[in-house]
């Protein structure tokens, strides 16, 4: 097995600020001996080297291509906008490199099955950034139920918060309300949240949808312009999976003054409530309670982790590591974003 340190190069990395320098370096920080952060590209070159400056990075690209085709780099990140997902990942996949994509891996279906099979085609680790699966809570909550905690299971309901999506943002996320862009309350929060579901209780066999909206302007907060959206703030979903079992779904823009993450198992033997502080199950604090066959009431069985964020994100690469050095594929494939995104699309087309 190689044990030679996997040399990682950022496409989108500030190191004060958006995801990638609140999850993923304090992440790899902790992996020092699998990985290491040799190379940066951003937008401009300008904010590349003051990246590299400020988190001791060796290489400051000029650009993503350049970076992309660097022989210092063996796993190419991208951590930007959803737009420019499909073409850096095309990129990377030709230049041979393995690559870590944040989720969502394209701007709709079509985009992820061309990446998938490029990937397939070349042979290399192809990991999309479903953060949730991997999650500690629910490889727990997963191995309850496989052990038959509730029985056979019945239905399942969820009900979760996207934060964003409603009518009120800043000017640095306002394209996530425009839906061409393919960043949406269904392709982020609750696509995270159904990558973790699915894997506790497999897929759907059949659904009807409903997707709705109760504004079509949003106030920049920061700016004070008031812009069009033509985001849907509203997720209604029924159906029933391949188990047999019911399942509903309600997912809303904002942050609720009441609920903002609810996922509840209900079995022949028992019930499991997930409850969380937001709708982003990748990101969200899941505490689980549950009531088995011998319980009269719910009791707390697993206390959320400390920091989600940064755990999930960990494991992601720990999965990436084994992959590289040992030919398998552990962590969350293209493929396996191809599946999701065939799930959000009939979402989005009502079951069609």
């Amino acid at each position: 097995m190689n044990k030679n340190k996997i040399r990682i190069g950022f496409i989108g990395l500030n190191p004060d600020s958006h995801w990638a320098s609140r999850s993923h370096i304090p992440a790899l920080k902790m992996l020092t001996d699998d990985f290491e952060i040799k190379g940066v590209a951003n937008s401009t070159h300008e904010s590349a080297q003051r990246t590299a400056n400020a988190l001791q990075i060796p290489y400051a690209f000029e650009n993503a291509q350049a970076l992309i085709h660097s022989d210092e780099i063996d796993l190419v990140l991208v951590t930007v906008k959803v737009p420019y997902h499909y073409e850096l990942v095309r990129d990377a996949i030709a230049a041979g490199k393995h690559i870590y994509c944040e989720h969502p891996l394209g701007n709709g279906l079509k985009e992820v099955k061309e990446l998938a099979a490029l990937a397939t085609d070349k042979n290399l680790v192809a990991v999309v950034g479903t953060q949730m699966v991997v999650s500690s809570q629910i490889v727990y909550l997963q191995q309850l139920i496989n052990d038959g905690f509730v029985g056979k299971v019945l239905s399942t309901s969820l009900i979760g918060s996207g934060g964003q999506w409603r009518n009120e943002t800043v000017g640095d996320f306002y394209y996530m309300y425009d839906k061409n862009n393919g960043a949406t309350l269904l392709t982020i929060p609750l696509a995270h949240t159904l990558a973790g579901l699915i894997k506790v209780l497999g897929g759907f066999d059949q659904l009807t949808s409903r997707m709705t909206s109760n504004y079509s302007t949003v106030k920049l907060t920061d700016t004070g312009e008031v812009k069009p959206k033509n985001t849907e703030d509203q997720i209604m979903v029924i159906g029933t999976l391949k188990s047999g079992a019911a399942i509903s779904i309600h997912y809303r823009g904002g942050i609720s003054k009441a609920t903002n993450f609810l996922w509840e198992i209900n079995g022949s033997e028992g019930d499991i409530q997930v409850t969380g502080n937001i709708g982003h199950g990748q990101l969200a604090q899941l505490s689980i309670y549950g009531a088995g066959p011998g319980d009269k009431a719910l009791k707390l069985l697993n206390a959320a982790p400390e920091n989600p964020v940064m755990e999930n994100v960990k494991r992601i690469y720990e999965l990436i590591a084994g992959d590289i050095r040992n030919g398998t594929r552990n962590a969350p494939t293209f493929y396996d974003a191809v599946s999701l995104h065939t799930v959000l699309q009939a979402i989005e087309t009502n079951g069609n």
